[in-house]
């Protein structure tokens, strides 16, 4: 696709995964923030969005084949794909991390106080996103392989106790946002994950894996803010309007 000044950053994401390598490359958040244009993320970026296209086609020209379409999935394919790769990811890597973190506050602090800034970030994110990732399980996506069973057979589907699943999802994307700025906070303390020359194994390992958590987090929210709940959102619409005639 030829891209342009107005197109806005989670759609170019959702309709291509490989193009978030360039936004990270320049900083620039596609997950709790795409809504934004090339254009506007370009100037608070203080980067050139003509650069910025180029190196977005030149990502789209290359490999195609390695491309992976989540637009293109059913729904309930998209749920559980969710649940079993990044839930499970986030539950393994927690009480990994929190061991690790406590290790290099306790060696490390003294000379490093920002590594007991990042501890506290990150407990808070481990706090809030099991208890995030536990209602998604309950709540919503239960629900959106109802909508799909029942789409399916053509039938309708009970209204669910919240409503309309644009309640969760707005509680969601709120979720997300708090993870996107926890997150740019735990980058900046670390100077974006770059270890200190005193730094011990321990400390780059922990680094490394904090890193990767942001990276898996912002594939994470990406697949549910742009692509699982405005879809979900559009198939309520779809089946309510079908009902009623």
């Amino acid at each position: 696709m030829q891209f342009t000044k107005k197109d806005i950053v989670g759609e170019i994401v959702a309709q291509d995964y490989r193009t978030a390598d360039v936004f990270s490359s320049f900083g620039i958040d596609f997950c709790c923030r795409g809504n934004r244009t090339l254009a506007e993320v370009a100037e608070h970026n203080n980067i050139s969005v003509e650069d910025l296209i180029g190196k977005l086609e030149k990502v789209q020209s290359q490999n195609v084949e390695e491309k992976v379409d989540y637009h293109a999935w059913e729904l309930d394919l998209l749920a559980d794909y969710i649940e079993k790769k990044h839930h499970r990811y986030v539950r393994r890597r927690i009480p990994e991390l929190r061991q690790y973190l406590a290790k290099i506050v306790q060696v490390h602090g003294g000379q490093h106080p920002e590594l007991k800034e990042i501890a506290e970030h990150f407990e808070a994110t481990a706090r809030d996103m099991t208890s995030h990732m536990k209602e998604e399980e309950e709540i919503l996506f239960p629900h959106i392989r109802r909508m799909i069973e029942a789409q399916l057979d053509n039938q309708n589907v009970d209204k669910p106790e919240f409503d309309t699943v644009q309640n969760p999802i707005q509680q969601f994307m709120e979720e997300h946002d708090e993870e996107g700025v926890r997150f740019r906070e735990i980058s900046a303390l670390s100077n974006r994950y770059t270890p200190p020359a005193d730094a011990c194994n321990t400390y780059r390992i922990t680094y490394e894996m904090l890193k990767e958590f942001e990276e898996n987090l912002h594939l994470h929210i990406h697949l549910e803010n742009n692509i699982l709940f405005p879809k979900a959102a559009e198939l309520e619409q779809n089946m309510t309007h079908a009902a009623a005639h």
